[in-house]
């Protein structure tokens, strides 16, 4: 684990935008191509911001989504496919954009969804952690013990005021009850995890992540301490609470 806390939230896009050049041109020096997971949601904004500026060869870059609730058309202004397609595919026109579709037949969905993403090792993802400290949609407690690459979860009434809060929904009752998301198993088979975390409201999460002595899935970010190169970047209002862990 290595953690980085920069003096705003637009350094902490930076310094996380940097790594993830490195590592996705590694990536494509040494397979010719790179996979890539994409999260989505506010605490996204500053990194992709700086993402979509560097010099990287996109036409190389394989990217896939993490989550989309079930049954939103892409067209909602929540839709995570409709912020990944304007944020990024319509902007840097990688060489392929593998969407979490939670229209029509989810089962098949999430079928075609598991052949993709095991057609290779995922070379870079990009997982932020939630304010109950949810990765992807695996919220308390999350499933720790599932094989598979994506599942249906119900959300959580703290996941659900997160996204009236950062302006998703206008209140609670809009907030879909399920999304497809992709596991914690699969996000850690991941051969580098970038979690950029920003905010005060994400203060309590990563000091809960942090100080937590071992994995447990009613912290779901903890697992990703397992991981053999896990890199968070913070900003200063996201660590306020952590300096002791530090």
């Amino acid at each position: 684990m290595k953690v980085v806390v920069g003096k705003d939230t637009d350094e902490m896009g930076s310094l996380a935008a940097d790594l993830v050049s490195v590592k996705l041109s590694e990536a494509i020096g040494k397979n010719g191509t790179a996979r890539l997971v994409l999260s989505t949601g506010e605490s996204q904004f500053a990194v992709i911001k700086q993402l979509i500026k560097k010099d990287i060869p996109w036409d190389k870059v394989v990217v896939f989504h993490l989550d989309e609730y079930a049954g939103m058309p892409n067209t909602h202004p929540a839709s995570f496919r409709k912020y990944l397609k304007e944020r990024v595919e319509d902007l840097v026109h990688p060489a392929r954009m593998v969407y979490v579709s939670g229209e029509g037949d989810i089962k098949a969905n999430i079928e075609a969804l598991t052949r993709e993403i095991r057609e290779a090792p995922i070379d870079l993802a990009l997982i932020g952690i939630g304010e109950n400290a949810h990765i992807a949609f695996n919220d308390p407690p999350a499933d720790f013990n599932t094989r598979e690459a994506y599942i249906v979860v119900s959300l959580d009434e703290a996941c659900k005021r997160q996204q009236v809060g950062e302006g998703w929904f206008a209140k609670i009752d809009d907030v879909p009850n399920s999304a497809i998301s992709m596991t914690v198993h699969q996000i850690m088979m991941s051969n580098t995890i970038i979690s950029c975390v920003p905010g005060k409201r994400k203060a309590v999460a990563v000091r809960d992540t942090l100080s937590e002595p071992s994995p447990t899935n009613m912290i779901p970010a903890t697992k990703l301490k397992e991981h053999r190169d896990w890199h968070l970047f913070l900003d200063q209002e996201s660590a306020s609470l952590v300096k002791p862990y530090l």
